[in-house]
């Protein structure tokens, strides 16, 4: 699940197209997360994070990465981002980008935005 530069048509889905992966759905996250974006970059970055008590929905995309590519994918994710377990609004659990706490504390909260295409809309 990615949720951030790695989505189609943004400049790091070329990770996932190398290595074979295809897009499987468009959809969203359970009412749980919250999405920031991070520090630095480029390219700019979004942090997600579980948060029950105050999370909601953010667009996201499932994608297929074959089993030989996965490994090689997840070592080039930069700290804090990394990869965990997602529950998505149908109640599925996905792997897919998370982010450590400690990356969200000079980061803006997005999650308002509902995703990281309306946060780069919102730049403009």
């Amino acid at each position: 699940m990615v949720c951030g530069a790695h989505l189609a048509g943004q400049p790091l889905n070329w990770q996932l197209t190398e290595r074979g992966a295809t897009l499987k759905a468009k959809t969203t996250t359970a009412p749980n997360y919250r999405m920031y974006a991070l520090a630095g970059g480029p390219p700019l970055r979004p942090g997600l994070i579980l948060d029950k008590d105050n999370g909601d929905t953010i667009d996201v995309e499932v994608w297929s990465v074959p089993t030989q590519h996965f490994g090689s994918f997840v070592a080039g994710i930069p700290a804090p981002l990394g990869i965990g377990k997602i529950t998505l609004a149908d109640g599925s659990q996905v792997a897919g980008f998370i982010c450590e706490p400690y990356g969200i504390e000079d980061a803006q909260d997005i999650t308002h935005l509902k995703g990281w295409r309306a946060y780069l809309a919102s730049l403009k």
